[in-house]
């Protein structure tokens, strides 16, 4: 039973959608297990780049059968111009599955999300804007719409009555909006129904009936570690969980049935929105890492903000998801530095703290404790092999695996899918 859990193990963004790409040729199923399309990857495939958003990235491995779970929120809307644009670009798509319990991002889900926020001010979240929230809170309140809904009118119509009811109150009384009409929302929703109904499937069938025919699965988390709505900076959080556990609840499949763990993590640090950030630069090298990593993100199309390696985040990663590898990503972008400063601890009001504080004020006042690393000059996007690496690069590699607290099993060094150096196989 070969099923493997692919990460973030920071704050998203670490390069996921890469990894899961080139692990795609070896799988026979990837699997979304949560998130939405406030998720993006980008990929590139020779000198074809794809932005993704909601679908699985194994969608671009011709053997591969790509899964959207049940833990994941779907947007009819996003996942069929999504479909659309790589049926357009030659791109099969045809062999993706859509769980039938995965709930609906509905168009009131989207206006909540948006005037909330705005009411918010300078206490906002940081969310995308695109229902993620609203619509897990539906789900939670036993109010949510899911694919298999689309199917009953009778169903559909009762379920959106009852959402509403609630709903429109909020937005006429408290935020000064117009009501929502169930029939128009019934309506849209029906018209997704023909255009979805190929892809629909019991997808837990599928997946435990994969696993038990010794098919390699693969389950790819959106966000990050940091980004869990139970173990990450809460608030400033997704609503869902990327951490591991939410690979057996978001796709229906047993822990028992998990063989390896694998966490993304950049070689430096980056996180979008608000909340807190020690290692967080607002000078001249953090804009450096911004316009040498392009970090800019895929769906929101934010400047994402950018900090040092947080080895104290990564110890973190390791531990809430029982981690047995990382991949550690887009280590060409620290190429030119004399030398590199990784976040080794924080000071928390005169303490050295080494683990992440569990308390949301401790972790606001915490400031980082750096070791400073000899940096490298050489271009490192030709090397196929750890030794290919300049001393210092690999110096660098090593004291960040000693300090996570698990091996680096591989190593990106420039963007493209033959860029990466594969240290032990994953599978």
């Amino acid at each position: 039973m070969p099923a493997l859990v692919l990460l973030g193990a920071q704050w998203g963004d670490e390069g996921k959608g890469k990894a899961t790409d080139l692990l795609g040729g070896s799988v026979d199923y990837v699997v979304r297990y949560q998130g939405g399309n406030n998720a993006g990857h980008t990929v590139v495939v020779g000198d074809q780049k794809y932005a993704l958003h909601l679908l699985p990235s194994g969608i671009l491995s011709p053997g591969c059968t790509p899964v959207i779970g049940n833990g994941v929120v779907v947007d009819p809307s996003v996942l069929l111009s999504e479909l659309s644009g790589l049926n357009e670009r030659g791109v099969d798509t045809s062999k993706l599955l859509i769980s039938g319990n995965a709930h609906i991002i509905t168009p009131y889900n989207v206006t909540v999300d948006k005037v909330t926020e705005r009411f918010l001010g300078k206490r906002k979240i940081g969310t995308t804007g695109r229902g993620i929230g609203p619509t897990y809170a539906d789900k939670i309140n036993r109010v949510g719409i899911r694919v298999q809904d689309l199917y009953d009118e009778s169903i559909l119509t009762q379920k959106v009555e009852a959402a509403l009811d609630a709903k429109n109150q909020i937005l006429t009384k408290l935020y000064n909006r117009r009501a929502i009409a169930v029939d128009q929302v019934v309506e849209e929703l029906l018209g997704y129904a023909e255009q979805l109904a190929p892809y629909v499937a019991d997808t837990v069938l599928v997946l435990n009936q994969a696993l038990e025919e010794d098919k390699v699965v693969l389950f790819e988390g959106g966000q990050g570690t940091l980004l869990d709505i139970d173990h990450g900076t809460y608030p400033f959080v997704t609503s869902s969980n990327p951490t591991a556990g939410g690979a057996c609840t978001g796709a229906g499949v047993g822990p028992t049935k998990i063989s390896r763990v694998i966490g993304i993590l950049k070689a430096y640090t980056t996180r979008v929105g608000s909340g807190p950030f020690p290692t967080e630069l607002l000078d001249e090298d953090g804009e450096a890492l911004r316009r040498i990593g392009g970090e800019r993100g895929v769906t929101t199309g934010r400047d994402r903000r950018c900090g040092w390696f947080d080895a104290v985040i990564a110890r973190y990663a390791t531990r809430v998801n029982g981690l047995t590898d990382f991949f550690l990503t887009k280590l060409d972008v620290l190429t030119g530095w004399e030398r590199i400063p990784v976040c080794v601890a924080y000071e928390i009001d005169g303490r050295r703290v080494e683990e992440l504080p569990y308390s949301q004020t401790d972790f606001h006042h915490a400031k980082p404790v750096y070791e400073y690393l000899p940096g490298w000059q050489e271009d490192i996007t030709k090397a196929k092999t750890f030794a290919d690496l300049p001393k210092n690069a690999q110096d660098y590699v090593k004291a960040l695996e000693e300090m996570s607290g698990a091996p680096i099993s591989a190593i990106g060094v420039g963007p493209g899918r033959d860029e990466t150096i594969e240290i032990n196989s994953f599978i």
